[in-house]
This record gives structure tokens, C-alpha cells and sequence, in this order.
């Protein structure tokens, strides 16, 4: 139930993406939202402006620490493996995903950045919360996408 409640914010957060790729993501500590981004990409031209990257970049401002021990990552789609790596070395607790990313998944779906062997502490990872919402909200643009080009 928490999980759909953050999930939910992490969709608002999309929502705000405009021309960009709608990935939202929220950081949570102890019950309270830490941050907040979505893809910035088109808007900055930075190709590291990943809704993840951005929240992390925030939240460890907030907390004047790189180390987000202790903190729960929600984000509408599965991360990338830039993404993934970022979280694993901000040490980041929990991961949790709307939908599955079957061309550059690192959770699993394409690659597991998250595999033993690793020095770092693995997160754990919950995928598909809220997935048909999630998988909607990126058919919708990327169809809408295609619309436009034909025109």
C-alpha cells in the first residue's frame, strides 16, 4: 500500500516532463519525501538528466551526504544501467519500479547490475508497482510521438 502511494507521486512527477521521455522519480527516508525529479534530458541537453540521477543529485544535497543509506527509490520505470550503478554507489536501500524496460533494463529485464559478487550492498528491488499505470503514461508519449512525425 505505501509503495503505491510513492509509486503515485513518482507518476505526478512524470506527468511533469513535457517533451522528455515521462520517468518520475521520489526518494524516501522514514516516512518523508527527501526528493523529486523527472527526465530532464530534451530541456537541459545533458544525457545523464535521468529522473533518478537528478533526484539522487537532491537528496544528497538535502542530507550534505552521498550515502542514502536507509532510503526507498521510486521510479516509474525500470532504471537504466547508468541509473542502476548510481543507485548501488549512493547506497541506496530499495529500489521500486512501475514498469519493466525491455531494451535497457539493469534490474533485470536487460542486464542485473545488482548481482552478488559486488562490493556494494545490493538493494533490494520491488518491480511493477502501478505497471499498467506506468507502462500507459510512456505508450501514450511515445505513440503521441509517433502521431506527430507522420503529420
Amino acid at each position: 500500500m505505501i509503495d503505491n502511494k510513492w509509486m503515485g507521486a513518482a507518476l505526478e512527477e512524470a506527468l511533469r516532463a513535457g517533451e522528455d521521455v515521462p520517468v518520475g522519480c521520489v526518494l524516501v527516508k522514514d516516512g518523508k519525501m527527501l526528493s523529486s525529479a523527472h527526465n530532464l534530458r530534451e530541456h537541459t541537453n545533458d544525457p545523464t538528466a535521468h529522473a533518478e540521477i537528478i533526484a539522487i543529485r537532491e537528496a544528497s544535497r538535502l542530507l550534505n551526504n552521498w550515502r542514502l543509506e536507509g532510503v526507498t527509490l521510486y521510479t516509474t520505470l525500470e532504471p537504466c544501467p547508468m541509473c542502476a550503478e548510481a543507485i548501488l554507489q549512493s547506497r541506496i536501500a530499495k529500489v521500486v519500479f512501475g514498469a519493466y524496460d525491455p531494451k535497457s533494463g539493469a534490474l533485470g529485464s536487460v542486464f542485473n547490475l545488482f548481482c552478488d559478487g559486488r562490493i556494494y550492498p545490493i538493494p533490494e528491488v520491488v518491480g511493477g508497482i502501478m505497471e499498467s499505470q506506468c507502462q500507459t503514461l510512456l505508450k501514450d508519449f511515445f505513440r503521441a510521438r509517433l502521431n506527430r512525425a507522420d503529420q
